[in-house]
């Protein structure tokens, strides 16, 4: 852990600060026995889908990524999506559930200059945030549609440097994704890997500065 504590801490959304978790429940709700399935494959095809579109340099918001990729994830399967099943289940992600110890530990980190930066479109994170118990904990709520460049570009973490107006080096960056975890630490954040999963690191030695299984551990960098 750094010796100089941060100043700046910045947050990813979906898996980080809020459950996902609950878009299984919905998927099961209308695809009994392929819920899980159809839910796992909507979100590995949601981060395929943005990585690909940055390669290719072919950008759509996450709104739109997100809807793709639960069309894909319904026709894997087999089943049928209609106007009504695919509006509630995109809703849902407005919807989600704060980790139970998120409020706590944002709430710990007061005097700290807190913000968010996800993939997500505003139309997705502004209501989310804006709706839950963590509404009034960050200074902004930074998206990479903004900068219509996704993480782990570079350009994406440069972009959120830019607009919080901080060096690098006085940034904690926390995700619960390890790849974004990676992304970070190559641009030059101290990053925190929230590891939910107790998954391992990713093997593009760009080791995280830290590991917590939640959100709590980061108080030591108060």
């Amino acid at each position: 852990m750094t010796q100089q504590p941060p100043h700046t801490f910045i947050f990813d959304v979906y898996g980080t600060l809020f459950d996902v978790d609950s878009v299984a429940d919905k998927c099961n709700k209308y695809f009994p026995e392929k819920g899980e399935k159809i839910s796992k494959t909507w979100r590995e095809k949601q981060l395929e889908y943005a990585n690909l579109r940055q390669i290719m340099g072919n950008y759509e918001d996450f709104y739109s990524i997100t809807k793709d990729a639960l069309h894909f994830a319904v026709k894997k399967y087999a089943e049928e999506l209609n106007e009504e099943v695919e509006k509630e289940l995109l809703e849902n992600y407005l919807y989600l559930s704060p980790y139970p110890e998120a409020k706590a530990v944002l709430n710990q980190l007061g005097d700290k200059n807190l913000a968010v930066f996800s993939n997500g479109s505003h139309d997705m994170l502004d209501p989310l945030i804006k709706e839950s118990i963590l509404a009034d904990s960050f200074s902004k709520i930074i998206s990479a549609d903004e900068v219509q460049q996704f993480k782990p570009a570079l350009d994406a973490y440069a972009y959120v440097s830019k607009i919080l107006e901080v060096k690098p080096k006085d940034v904690l960056f926390m995700s619960s994704n390890g790849w974004d975890i990676s992304g970070a630490k190559n641009y030059g954040f101290q990053t925190a890997w929230i590891n939910r999963q107790n998954l391992p690191t990713e093997e593009l030695k760009l080791e995280p500065d830290i590991i917590y299984k939640d959100l709590t551990g980061i108080l030591e960098w108060k």
